[in-house]
């Protein structure tokens, strides 16, 4: 099973986004190690001293597929669930600092806590889709997928031309533009979808 993600893939204003589909999407894995499910605590990691949350929408691969239409590609979809994509922002820091790598940064055993997944028929659009995150009940993150740049389809499509996707591959899609921030142990953090809570979990 593999865990993909995408960088910088939301804006606060959908005028933004013609001059930023380039067509180079920022696709990075994530170990299959970094999941954390079923809305269980995670114990923070004594790797960093920066752990910076990110909410973001999961598309659940349920068929497998190799150079996918964006025609096709939603049909590739079996799940949406929503999750964090956490990043050690100061591994990163000092990974980039000798033109490094992403893979420790963002994966670190417990960096993609994930929930919530419904089948792909209970969204009849998903150009529209909304989701908030909540920490120590403070609404932190707010978003809707019309605001991708790269949408659902899109991202599959492209992904698809450099390997197989195989059924139980997670995409995490990514983050709305603003409100991501750095957590602290102790740090409750709460997901929603469309109004319904499905991430639930603390930081100890």
């Amino acid at each position: 099973m593999k865990i993909i993600g995408i960088g910088k893939n939301y804006v606060n204003d959908k005028s933004e986004v013609a001059a930023l589909k380039t067509g180079a999407q920022t696709i990075f894995l994530k170990a299959e190690s970094t999941l954390v499910e079923n809305n269980a605590d995670i114990v923070f990691p004594s790797i960093t001293e920066q752990l910076i949350y990110e909410v973001e929408l999961v598309a659940k691969i349920g068929k497998q597929g190799k150079d996918i239409s964006e025609a096709d590609a939603a049909s590739y979809i079996s799940e949406i669930g929503i999750g964090i994509d956490y990043t050690a922002k100061d591994v990163l820091s000092a990974s980039r600092e000798n033109k490094g790598p992403w893979a420790l940064a963002k994966g670190f055993d417990g960096a993609s806590p994930v929930a919530g997944f419904k089948s792909i028929s209970n969204f009849p659009d998903l150009n529209d889709i909304n989701f908030n995150l909540l920490i120590n009940g403070e609404e932190k993150q707010v978003g809707n997928t019309s605001d991708m740049i790269y949408n659902f389809v899109e991202i599959i499509a492209y992904v698809s031309k450099f390997m197989t996707l195989e059924p139980g591959d997670l995409i995490f899609t990514g983050t709305p533009a603003t409100g991501a921030g750095q957590n602290v142990k102790g740090d409750h953090l709460q997901a929603s979808v469309e109004g319904e809570l499905l991430l639930d979990f603390k930081l100890i």
